[in-house]
């Protein structure tokens, strides 16, 4: 998952910059069979001073591109000797060390609305601020495409999803899995009795299943106000859209749930 994540924006940077494998290579010094297998994911893990040639002859961001490295090697099972040994081969200029102050401040912004979408979809706190991380990275080495962008906040979100979404149990037909959030329901929890607790239960599994199956942005705008409690105001600015279309969109989701579930609603069977 962490290797695909900073492969992506390498590959993406590559089909922009108009340039062939051939004067990538001849540019970064490297041989067009290294180039093409790092960008096509296959044969070893890559080291850290091919991997940073590539950034550097691209444009992009050295410090953020080195961490999602680092965590990418990490996961792929490379002893932190290793993982060192390439990282102290290249010098890194400290003036890029940290973030703009701009990115900060966009991180302390919207980092809890991230945090909180992603635990709806993954099975552990520790699960969500690190997809939560990562995506913040990502955006951190996109940042000059952020800012001239229609939003940072429009710009980001996709890249928040896709890093959710990439870690998120699927079901057998590729829809995110919502049902562990029954069990965090404030309906179920209000429940008298057990059997009170039951039907709620399914009821709550049946809601999910149907939330699950919606469209991209009607199945976001539906976890953020009815899982989470996000107002339409608050829901418009983390996903850099205006209310007016959160509220359409509310509206279209709650038609879409309604037909899904009114087989179950009327006692009958789908």
């Amino acid at each position: 998952m962490s290797h695909r994540a900073w492969l992506q924006v390498l590959r993406e940077r590559y089909f922009v910059s108009g340039l062939t494998i051939a004067a990538l290579a001849r540019q970064s010094g490297w041989s067009k069979s290294k180039v093409s297998e790092l960008l096509r994911g296959a044969g070893l893990y890559p080291t850290w001073e091919l991997t940073h040639s590539l950034v550097h002859v691209l444009g992009l961001p050295t410090r953020p591109m080195q961490l999602l490295w680092c965590e990418a090697a990490a996961d792929a099972g490379k002893k932190p000797d290793w993982i060192e040994g390439c990282i102290s081969k290249v010098v890194v200029a400290t003036g890029g060390l940290r973030p703009p102050l701009e990115h900060r401040a966009f991180t302390e912004l919207y980092r809890p609305g991230y945090t909180a979408y992603g635990k709806v979809f993954l099975p552990t706190g520790a699960e969500a601020r690190r997809a939560v991380a990562e995506a913040l990275v990502i955006l951190w080495m996109r940042w000059d495409e952020a800012l001239v962008s229609s939003g940072a906040a429009q710009f980001a979100w996709p890249i928040l999803r896709w890093s959710v979404m990439a870690r998120a149990p699927h079901t057998a037909d590729h829809h995110p899995e919502l049902t562990p959030a029954a069990f965090d329901t404030v309906a179920l929890a209000r429940a008298v009795g057990p059997g009170d607790q039951f039907r709620q239960f399914e009821e709550s599994l049946n809601l999910f299943q149907a939330i699950s199956r919606l469209p991209d942005l009607e199945l976001d705008v539906t976890v953020l106000v009815h899982l989470r409690g996000m107002d339409t105001a608050a829901v418009a600015d983390l996903l850099g859209l205006p209310p007016s279309l959160i509220t359409l969109t509310d509206e279209r989701a709650r038609r879409s749930l309604a037909i899904a579930l009114a087989p179950h609603s009327l006692g009958g069977t789908p």
